[in-house]
């Protein structure tokens, strides 16, 4: 991989036929690659990662573009995370229809993995295709609605049995075309949900090589318009054992067993001698990143090889923070992201502007020249941060998931739980029933089971006792997290660990948070009683 700043040395040739593209003022190609539950201690970017990792690709990144260390998410899980990428708007304004019905049953919107975009959606690479681009897509759904995919009769079938391989196929092909209709031109080696969830156990482990394989092919293709990649990897969410991620057998993909290994990166054998050459312990969490830091490194080789490096953005990504998933506290919805671009951005090496994850499609508009003035985003464009313009104060950012709203205004946060009435009154057999299906479910896929206990408490996300296994480890884990009002001073209390709600001496401020979360939340569908 290349690791530093490419030096300009050519022909005279070369030189002109630079100004020449110049000239035409060609709009940059975008880049918006999302990764998977990574954590704090993964980015060498920030103190809790810095020299824990070797991710030589990420750290160009981060050292030549901008590190926006003021990033939010909305609503921190796969699903919504990647739908407001996708809209530039809240999750709880999706239109599929299973969505919809749930919010008019329960009366109020939750936002689980239940938020999915439909071909009838206003999506960013619909918008860019009418700024004149060309649109891919490759690596994780998660998001797109492919509803009458065929299942399999065993989880343990083998994935070479004809039968199952054409249904693996046959899903691909389904899923693929479900997202080319909501604006991609080109779609390709596409996990339609986490591994553990493809419908055999066989097939259930990572394929990094597979995914980047498709984004470089699409990279190749593109010659007389500017491009817009997202490339979404599944890792280092799990599984993350060796066996089933950077040493899994290379042939097993979504589809089945492919003829011969996935080409791009650099070969798996190489990861813990490359780790111990750096003086990093060699382990599932170090390996794994590596693997992802290659498939980063593999984008811009081929993006420098074709020339179209210097004419491109990189938006880096995580889904969300994963210190506190399936939660609105900060460790759930505090997300740092990265925004690279030849010379770097006026604002310098990182920005502490309060932005959003809705705000990514307006700013990738704004990049792209596009005229977006028809949209009704919930998010703003962060484009003129980048460019040196300090950041106006009052920002509300707003946060939903679950059962839960929140907000956060300077250094205030504020959050409200609500459980519907039939939810809180849950008799002991109907919750005997739900945790007995779920956990059903879960054994046939040979999966972890959170809790046996059908009087355990819900958690914020899911009406299930004790909640479902993406938020295990953060149910139950603030002081104040069943409390139905919470206020949090973050410039004193950073870790969301003393409810001030309850105290006297803050009431205004209470009320004034409640005020501020109302006027969003009357804007959205369902109600939520502030």
């Amino acid at each position: 991989m290349k690791i530093g700043r490419r030096g300009f040395i050519g022909t005279t040739a070369a030189l002109l036929a630079g100004c020449s593209l110049a000239k035409k003022e060609r709009k940059p190609n975008v880049v918006f690659f999302i990764a998977d539950d990574m954590l704090p201690k993964h980015f060498n970017c920030l103190p809790q990662g810095k020299g824990k990792n070797l991710t030589p690709n990420i750290d160009r990144l981060a050292t030549e573009g901008t590190v926006m260390l003021g990033q939010h998410c909305a609503s921190p899980i796969c699903t919504p995370s990647r739908y407001n990428v996708l809209t530039g708007r809240y999750a709880s304004r999706a239109q599929n229809l299973f969505f919809k019905e749930r919010t008019a049953a329960e009366g109020q919107a939750v936002v689980e993995f239940n938020t999915h975009n439909i071909k009838t959606d206003d999506t960013l690479p619909k918008l860019m295709k009418k700024a004149g681009y060309i649109t891919g897509m490759v690596g994780k759904n998660h998001v797109v609605e492919a509803d009458d995919l065929k299942k399999f009769s065993d989880f343990d079938g083998s994935a070479k049995d004809p039968k199952n391989v054409s249904i693996l196929k046959a899903n691909h092909d389904h899923v693929c075309q479900a997202i080319r209709e909501i604006g991609y031109d080109y779609v390709d080696r596409v996990y339609h949900n986490n591994p553990d969830f493809l419908g055999l156990h066989e097939v259930a482990v990572q394929n990094m090589e597979w995914i980047t394989e498709g984004g470089l092919n699409f990279i190749e293709q593109q010659h007389d318009k500017p491009f817009f990649l997202y490339m979404a990897t599944t890792v280092p969410h799990g599984p993350t054992q060796a066996e089933r991620s950077w040493n899994a057998n290379p042939l097993i993909s979504a589809i089945g067993y492919l003829d011969e290994p996935a080409k791009g990166q650099p070969p798996r054998s190489t990861i813990p001698t490359r780790l111990e050459k750096a003086g990093l312990p060699v382990n599932d969490d170090t390996a794994n990143m590596l693997w992802l830091d290659d498939a980063v490194g593999a984008l811009i080789d081929k993006l420098e090889e074709t020339g179209k490096f210097d004419n491109t953005v990189f938006f880096f990504f995580s889904d969300h923070g994963q210190m506190s998933k399936g939660t609105v506290y900060q460790g759930g919805v505090y997300d740092p992201s990265i925004v690279w671009r030849n010379g770097g951005f006026p604002c310098g090496a990182t920005s502490d502007a309060l932005v959003h994850i809705v705000d990514f499609a307006p700013t990738i508009l704004d990049i792209a020249g596009a005229d977006y003035s028809g949209e009704k985003f919930d998010g703003e464009s962060f484009f003129p941060y980048l460019n040196g313009k300090p950041q106006k104060e009052g920002r509300v950012l707003y946060f939903e998931l679950g059962y839960a709203r929140a907000i956060r205004k300077g250094n205030w946060k504020y959050m409200a739980l609500r459980y519907p009435e039939p939810m809180e009154n849950m008799s002991l057999e109907e919750r005997k029933r739900v945790l007995e299906e779920w956990n059903a479910n879960r054994r046939r896929r040979h999966l972890e089971i959170v809790t046996e206990d059908p009087t355990a408490p819900f958690s914020h996300l899911t009406p299930i006792p004790g909640g479902g296994h993406a938020e295990s480890r953060s149910t139950g884990s603030y002081p104040g997290y069943y409390d139905r009002d919470q206020l949090y001073d973050l410039s004193k209390d950073p870790k969301e660990q003393k409810n001030r709600a309850k105290d006297p001496e803050y009431k205004q401020k209470l009320e004034e948070m409640q005020q501020e979360l109302r006027k969003i939340v009357n804007t959205l569908p369902g109600k939520f009683n502030v």
